[in-house]
């Protein structure tokens, strides 16, 4: 659970401007832009986009300098612990999220199979693994820091876990608008699989590890093991596909998130997790509808795993 550090008790209307919900938020993008020119310079340095091991360096980078401007917006802006990524029980939390991802594609992929859609026509060397390795750790760390560990978690706070679970699924579908060879589907169904099930897991652990692990392993999995294109983009994996059919079983150009299969099987998951959250006392209320035994004070800087001290704790 993040409890707030301890504040003085005389705020200013500057104090409280900067910690109002929607304003927190700014001040956060701007961090984030902040460290996004920083780790794009240190990337280009090391050449992340290449197709050596320096990839997974630059990728590393990139993810580092977000984890340290994230922990210096939560200490120094909202003033809280930072629980959520703390470094115990990270790893566990971590490998769990990867094998979840992994598993999650893999069944995608072997429905797709199953009807048809794709098919192993060849191999590739396992070197072309560093650019999607690459792409992997910094999409699955900046991504998750952004939009669960800030968005989710602010909005949550202000406005309740449900809206927060609406809007941040929506805001990640439509990032994802930009992407090539995206369509309105596609976007949609990034929304409702992957927007849902990635903040379900946050609730679930009240922490990113494990998220940080489902998108990761999500991406490389089909991308550099399936060498199917990720969210449009296209990648080399070891495995040569052909991959035919209609775009409702293929996903088409922009890669099997699209499909029908990955908007049925992640979106269930995605439910079961809720689900699970719900049964743990991990849904916050909006700040309007709680009371002063539900623990969390209005505003950003009341974090929202404090929502869960009248409830069951927050898993660690």
């Amino acid at each position: 659970m993040n409890a707030p550090i301890a504040k003085p008790r005389g705020k200013s209307l500057v104090w409280r401007i900067l910690h109002f919900p929607p304003m927190t938020l700014i001040v956060a993008i701007g961090v984030m832009l902040g460290a996004s020119v920083v780790a794009t310079s240190l990337a280009a340095v090391v050449g992340a986009r290449s197709d050596s091991h320096w990839a997974i360096v630059g990728g590393s980078l990139v993810a580092a300098v977000f984890m340290i401007a994230y922990i210096g917006f939560g200490r120094l802006v909202e003033h809280r612990r930072m629980t959520d990524l703390a470094l115990k029980g990270a790893l566990v939390e971590l490998l769990i999220g990867l094998a979840i991802g992994t598993v999650l594609f893999c069944a995608v992929v072997g429905v797709i199979a199953l009807l048809g859609g794709y098919r192993v026509v060849g191999t590739q060397p396992a070197d072309v693994l560093y650019p999607i390795i690459g792409l992997s750790i910094v999409s699955g760390v900046t991504e998750e820091i952004m939009l669960r560990g800030l968005f989710f978690r602010i909005i949550e706070g202000w406005l309740g876990s449900w809206v927060a679970l609406v809007l941040s699924a929506a805001l990640f579908g439509a990032l994802h608008l930009g992407n090539p060879n995206a369509t309105l589907v596609a976007g949609g169904a990034i929304a409702i699989e992957a927007g849902v099930m990635l903040a379900a897991i946050y609730m679930v652990t009240r922490r990113l590890w494990a998220a940080i692990g489902l998108h990761a392993a999500w991406n490389f999995t089909q991308g550099g093991i399936f060498g199917i294109p990720v969210s449009g983009t296209d990648v080399q994996g070891v495995l040569v596909p052909r991959i035919s059919g209609p775009i409702l079983l293929t996903g088409g150009d922009f890669g099997a998130e699209a499909s029908l299969p990955a908007m049925l099987i992640c979106t269930a998951f995605g439910i079961a997790l809720l689900v699970i959250a719900s049964r743990r006392g991990q849904v916050i209320k909006p700040y309007w509808a709680r009371g002063a035994a539900d623990g969390v004070g209005v505003g950003a800087d009341a974090d929202a795993g404090d929502a869960l001290s009248a409830g069951a704790g927050a898993q660690s």
